[in-house]
This record gives structure tokens, C-alpha cells and sequence, in this order.
């Protein structure tokens, strides 16, 4: 074969991997944010049904009961993308799939389990809002909640098993000893998946609070709307503190087990002590420029010690370094998006710890208006710094990503299939909740009353 040939090959080789793995990313980014709204949203609408059954409020009852319908129209699309998340492992990565399916299969199984059981105790949750007592109808939600979460969990377990390889040995390039036990539960589980589920409590709250300082701000002042933005918000807001702790933690696990990734998230280039914490920048020629630096902070918030050596990406051949600005700027935005949604919640728990009210000024409806959108780009993200970050390992250290994509070639037009279908299905998701939201409460006479005293039109 002429080098003619082979360079062609090298180029096809190298679309369809950059294919895949725009693909790949496409369908997680725009699941994820479904999958968090399945984990948070259930809990919060229950929140609001108990609130109403306790206080008597028919506004509580009535923003459950409609949170209750929007989330059978978002567990069916996030069905969608999930099936084709499930097909693109295989699809995509048969490499990786073929060679350590039998080590991480386990977290995918319990994960099946765990959706079916969300989506039959869903059907019963709305199906059953006329036809069980209060009680019993708050208890049906309650196995959806815990479902979710635990659908979070495992597949997460998945991904953290990916930065932090465990639970088999090789011999003569032959997976043994398999235990998919300790694989599912690797040292990067517990900060990932607690990391996770947080996020998407935050999430849901924050998205679900900005639709309601939406309707607020166009002048929408009544109690049901206040009590829209409030309830999730404030789930959201409780949530925050933690999450930024546990992001601390999550920070210093990627500091001690993957400090390639530290490096490419901080700009370092070259192995150093007393190395300073960067706000901003951009690698150029190898090195970080343009950032503010704060002496100390990357050693002192890395190892609690403002001396610590941090390794550089000099550490590793260039040919293993990740995207550097691609990770540092996703990791910049994450943190500065946490820290404006802390700031917000910090606004709003100082009004109500005052005044036992919302604060009055307009600019906080602004902000909680565009606070699920900064929610969402933190998630993303924090996404990109985790699945970029480990480039060029598909899973840590053992194999590249390169060599487990699918060699066929024509990968690109699959890319441009599942676009398409991605455009689809946000179109229509939109259109349905659109719908849905411009439905208004109409009191009706208390002999036609249901439980929420309202119905719908």
C-alpha cells in the first residue's frame, strides 16, 4: 500500500472518530438534562402534593398535579434518548463494549431495572390522581423518586468505572478475573455519583423556578405562581452549598487519581511547587496567558498545602495530553456558574430569613429567570471536564479512544441521522410543554370539584 492510500485511510479513520465522538456527546448532552429533570423532578413536585395536602392549598395540589404531567411527556422523550444512548455503546464503541462488557455490564442491568420500575410507578402516579385518597397517592410517587436516583446512580457508576478502571485483570490481552462488583463500585464512585445526582436536583429546581420568574416578570404576581418559583427554587438553593463542597471533593479526587486532567483543567504546563490558581487565560505555545493568577491557590486548594507540587501535562508524551483549553474554559464555566447560582440562593435566603419573602426587586426574577439556563451550562460543562478531560483514554490508562470506535467507515452520516432526530425531538418537546403551559386553572362548581378543586382548559 503507498503512502498515497495510507494517508487516506489516516483522514477517513480520523472523521469517523471525530464523528463518533461528536455524536456521542450530542446524545449525551441533550439527555442529560432530561435525565436530571427525571431525577429532580419527581421529588419536588412531591413536595408540592404533600404541601397541599397538609395546608389545604389547591394551589400546591394543582402545580403538582401539572409538574405530574410534564414529567410523563419528559420520562417519554428522555425514553428516547436514552434507547439511543444505549445503542450508540455498542454502535460506536464496539472496542471498548467487546472488551469489558462482562466488567461493566452489571451497572447497565440495574440501571433497566431501576427505569422500569420509574415508569410503572409513574403510570400509576398519573393515572391514579381521582382514583386513590391523598395518602395513598403521594406514596405511589415515592418509588419514582428513589427509582431515578438510582438510575443516576448506576449509570454513573459506569462512566466513574471509565476515569477509574477496576474489578478485572489482563493476561496475554485477555480480560480475567472479572468482578463486576468492584468495578461498579471504584474509587471514583462515591464523588461522581453524589456529584451527579446533586447536579440534577439543581437542575430540575433552578429549570423549573426560571419558567415561573418567566410568568412573574410578565406580570403574573398571584400566589400559584409564586409558589411555582419557590418550591423548586428553594430545593435548588439548599442543594448549592453542598454541591460546590462535594465539587471541592470530587476536585481534590481528580488532584490524587488523574493529574493529567488537573493540568489541562489549570493550564499547567510544567511540573511546579507553590503553583498559583488561574481565573481565565488561554494556553498558548505551551503555556497559560491572559488569566488572573491568585499566588498559591491551585497548591493550596489541590493538597491543603500552598507548597504542593502540582505535575504539569509535561509529565506525558503530548500525543496523551487532552484539549487543554477546551478543558480549562468547561471547568472555569462550571465554577463561575455555581458560584453565581450560590450567589443567588444566598439572595434569596437572606430576604426570607428577613422578611419571610421573595426579594422584591425585579432583578432577581431576571436572574432566577436565566438561573436553569446557568444550571444547565454547568452541568455541560462539568460534563465536557469529565469526558474530555480523560482524552485520549476511553477508559483511563488501559485503552484509547481510538481503539474503540467502530472501524467501519461512514460514521459521519450516523452523526447527521441522530442530529436530525435531535432537532426533531426538541421541537416537539417544546411544543407539547408550550402547550401545556399555556393551559390555565378555571375554579369550577364544588360538585364537579376534583382533587385540586380545579380543572384544566
Amino acid at each position: 500500500m503507498d503512502g498515497t492510500t495510507m494517508t487516506a485511510l489516516d483522514a477517513v479513520t480520523t472523521a469517523d472518530l471525530g464523528a463518533a465522538r461528536m455524536q456521542m456527546a450530542l446524545s449525551l448532552g441533550w439527555h442529560i438534562v432530561l435525565a436530571c429533570l427525571g431525577v429532580g423532578m419527581p421529588a419536588i413536585t412531591l413536595i408540592a402534593e404533600w404541601r397541599g395536602h397538609r395546608t389545604g392549598d389547591d394551589n400546591y395540589r394543582l402545580l403538582a398535579r401539572r409538574w405530574g404531567r410534564a414529567m410523563g411527556v419528559l420520562f417519554a422523550v428522555g425514553a428516547v434518548s436514552g434507547t439511543i444512548l444505549s445503542f450508540e455503546m455498542g454502535l460506536l464503541w464496539p472496542g471498548m463494549m467487546g472488551t469489558y462488557g462482562e466488567v461493566i455490564g452489571l451497572p447497565f442491568s440495574l440501571e433497566g431495572i431501576a427505569f422500569f420500575i420509574e415508569a410503572i410507578f409513574l403510570g400509576i402516579y398519573l393515572y391514579a390522581w381521582d382514583r386513590l385518597p391523598p395518602v395513598p397517592h403521594m406514596l405511589s410517587g415515592v418509588p419514582i423518586v428513589i427509582a431515578g436516583v438510582a438510575s443516576a446512580f448506576f449509570v454513573v457508576t459506569a462512566n466513574a468505572w471509565m476515569q477509574q478502571p477496576t474489578g478485572f485483570s489482563a493476561v496475554d490481552g485477555r480480560i480475567v478475573a472479572v468482578d463486576p462488583w468492584a468495578a461498579m463500585f471504584n474509587p471514583a464512585t462515591p464523588s461522581q455519583t453524589v456529584h451527579m445526582i446533586l447536579a440534577a436536583f439543581m437542575v430540575a429546581g433552578f429549570l423549573m423556578a426560571s419558567v415561573y420568574a418567566v410568568a412573574m416578570l410578565r406580570g403574573r404576581r398571584d400566589r400559584y405562581h409564586r409558589l411555582g418559583l419557590l418550591i423548586p427554587f428553594t430545593v435548588a438553593a439548599v442543594i448549592t452549598p453542598v454541591q460546590i463542597g462535594v465539587g471541592d471533593w470530587a476536585a481534590h479526587f481528580v488532584a490524587d487519581n488523574q493529574p493529567v486532567k488537573l493540568a489541562a483543567m489549570e493550564g499547567v504546563f510544567e511540573t511546579e511547587r507553590a503553583v498559583p490558581l488561574h481565573l481565565g487565560g488561554v494556553a498558548v505555545d505551551g503555556e497559560l496567558r491572559y488569566g488572573v493568577e491568585i499566588p498559591y491557590g491551585l497548591s493550596l486548594l489541590a493538597h491543603w498545602d500552598p507548597n504542593a507540587e502540582i505535575a504539569g501535562l509535561n509529565e506525558v508524551p503530548e500525543r496523551d495530553r487532552p484539549p487543554v483549553n477546551i478543558v480549562h474554559w468547561a471547568f472555569q464555566i462550571m465554577v463561575g456558574m455555581g458560584f453565581a447560582l450560590l450567589a443567588l440562593a444566598l439572595w434569596l435566603g437572606l430576604c426570607w430569613w428577613r422578611r419571610r419573602a421573595l426579594p422584591r426587586t425585579a432583578w432577581f426574577l431576571r436572574a432566577t429567570a436565566v438561573s436553569g439556563v446557568a444550571a444547565v451550562l454547568a452541568l455541560e460543562a462539568g460534563w465536557t471536564v469529565t469526558e474530555v478531560g480523560r482524552q485520549p483514554w476511553i477508559v483511563y490508562g488501559v485503552m484509547r479512544t481510538a481503539d474503540a470506535v467502530n472501524p467501519a467507515p461512514g460514521l459521519v452520516w450516523g452523526f447527521v441521522l441522530v442530529t436530525a432526530v435531535y432537532v426533531v425531538l426538541t421541537v416537539a418537546t417544546v411544543y407539547v410543554l408550550r402547550r401545556m403551559a399555556r393551559d390555565r386553572p378555571v375554579p369550577i362548581a364544588p360538585q364537579e370539584r376534583d382533587v385540586t378543586g380545579f380543572k384544566v382548559v
